[in-house]
């Protein structure tokens, strides 16, 4: 399982939205090749980097941030805004390993075949973001009345592999991940899913992995000092 340390990017800076609300951020660094750094020095080989400011549809210079880590020796799986064919390439040209498809996979699912058979499909993520079992797209503000396992399995038809789960009402909380829900979705679609929001303590990182979930994604956790990344990184890859 890979542990992925979140680094969302808003303003230039390096923030936490409680449930994915602009108007509820908290403000870690102003410096984000840093707060990478330390990552990186812990043991990461990938980073989970968002475009809030994209997500958000609001002007912004996190692609040159982008650029920048991409020169460190990590891999980078990147969201937030991309909205079209030409915003994906664009990530991947400014050195995301893998980009993260959200808004785009639900209004224009006819897309993300075309992205698999073009980018390759460890090169593509579809971010299931839910709120009581139903798909949220632009930035979370708005309901689809789609499920995410429906969504999931439709696109684990087209050959989607990686897909990010997130049961929004817990991102940012520190009350813990739905690991059921992950684990469900997990078992009910076949795709390699990586589990986001609300993970609070290295237990839960355990129960993940031994549901057989791919991999973590670390926020306000790490940036609280409730979570040693060294450490999560170390169960995540022992063997259950």
């Amino acid at each position: 399982m890979i542990i992925y340390p979140a680094l969302d990017l808003r303003g230039g800076k390096v923030v936490r939205l409680r449930q994915g609300d602009p108007r509820q951020q908290t403000v870690y660094s102003d410096d984000p090749l840093a707060v990478a750094q330390r990552w990186i020095d812990a043991g990461a080989t990938w980073l989970h980097v968002v475009n809030l400011d994209g997500a958000f549809a609001e002007a912004n210079d996190n692609e040159a941030i982008l650029e920048t880590l991409a020169l460190a020796d990590v891999q980078i799986q990147f969201g937030g805004g991309l909205r079209s064919l030409e915003d994906v390439q664009r990530a991947f040209d400014k050195g995301a390993t893998r980009v993260v498809l959200g808004t785009l996979a639900v209004e224009h699912p006819q897309h993300v075949a075309a992205m698999v058979a073009r980018w390759g499909a460890d090169a593509i993520a579809v971010a299931l973001d839910a709120r009581e079992g139903q798909v949220v797209t632009h930035g979370w503000q708005r309901e689809t009345g789609v499920s995410a396992i429906e969504l999931g399995k439709w696109l684990a038809v087209e050959g989607v592999r990686h897909a990010l789960y997130t049961d929004v009402s817990r991102d940012g909380e520190l009350i813990g991940v739905n690991v059921a829900a992950t684990a469900q979705l997990a078992r009910e679609t076949g795709l390699q899913v990586i589990a986001s929001g609300g993970v609070t303590a290295l237990g839960e990182i355990i129960a993940l992995r031994d549901a057989g979930i791919a991999g973590v994604i670390l926020g306000t956790a790490l940036y609280e000092g409730l979570i040693d990344l060294a450490e999560a990184i170390r169960l995540a890859q022992a063997e259950n």
